[in-house]
């Protein structure tokens, strides 16, 4: 089986931030690196060249595939920020409902700027997905 290629890295996540563009993306970056890291009470670390995690745990698939992922992340890219939540916990569809604009992925939610979105319903998805997980992924 293949080996996961996104892992934690040592590299700077100020640094990396500092260097996103456009400003603004820069600027929504920092806001939800500071969110993440005060929610999840874990400090971010770059995982591979583009994502930022907060916390780690283990996955294992019934197809046997297993890894490391971060418990909540993002990626500042240049066109939008992506963040890594869960999207199947109870509470997902309202309060999706009530974000604001976005679109979605398998496990990703696009926001192309912080302020198209309820920056409190955004903090009850991380607080969400990161139960979610926790329960779905013991440490």
């Amino acid at each position: 089986m293949a080996e996961n290629k996104t892992k934690p890295t040592n590299a700077s996540v100020a640094a990396f931030i500092e260097a996103v563009e456009p400003a603004q993306r820069r600027e929504d970056a920092k806001t939800v690196c500071a969110l993440m890291e005060r929610l999840s009470g874990e400090p971010p670390v770059l995982w591979g060249p583009s994502i930022i995690g907060f916390g780690t745990c283990h996955y294992r698939y019934e197809s046997g595939r297993e890894g490391d992922m971060p418990r909540i992340g993002f990626s500042p890219r240049k066109a939008q920020l992506v963040l890594y939540i869960v999207s199947d916990f109870p509470r997902y569809e309202a309060l999706m409902a009530k974000l604001g604009k976005y679109t979605t992925g398998k496990s990703c939610l696009y926001i192309k700027k912080l302020a198209d979105v309820d920056m409190a319903v955004l903090e009850e998805l991380i607080v969400a997905s990161l139960a979610d997980t926790a329960e779905r992924y013991p440490t």
